[in-house]
């Protein structure tokens, strides 16, 4: 049998990660996570990570650099960043969009800074 426990997160009680994301909910396949009021500043450091991420933005802007190519993310933008894929983001105002991983990036250190 699986499990069909519902699990209810609250975001001002959600765990804290260390780039300063906040972990909402979190699955054997996924998790979901909210990138709060990021503030402008330098381009944050190319990253490849061992998991698939999409977002959605629910405000600010920001650039996404993915391969040699360049999205302006904008209200109501939604992204797909592919495991493995070399990245980075330069935020232009402040940001705050949802993102899901799969599998969890907060599982086995993948999640790391």
């Amino acid at each position: 049998m699986s499990d069909t426990t519902i699990i209810k997160v609250t975001s001002e009680a959600a765990p804290m990660g260390s780039m300063g994301q906040k972990h909402l909910a979190l699955s054997k396949k996924l998790a979901m996570r909210l990138w709060e009021n990021e503030q402008p500043g330098e381009t944050k450091p190319e990253a490849q990570r061992p998991y698939e991420a999409i977002g959605y933005v629910i405000s600010g802007r920001a650039e996404l650099h993915l391969e040699g190519q360049m999205v302006v993310l904008e209200p109501g933008n939604s992204w797909v960043v592919p495991e493995g894929a070399s990245h980075t983001y330069k935020i232009l105002e402040p940001f705050t969009a949802v993102e899901v991983t799969t599998p969890p990036a907060v599982v086995h250190g993948r999640d790391q800074a």
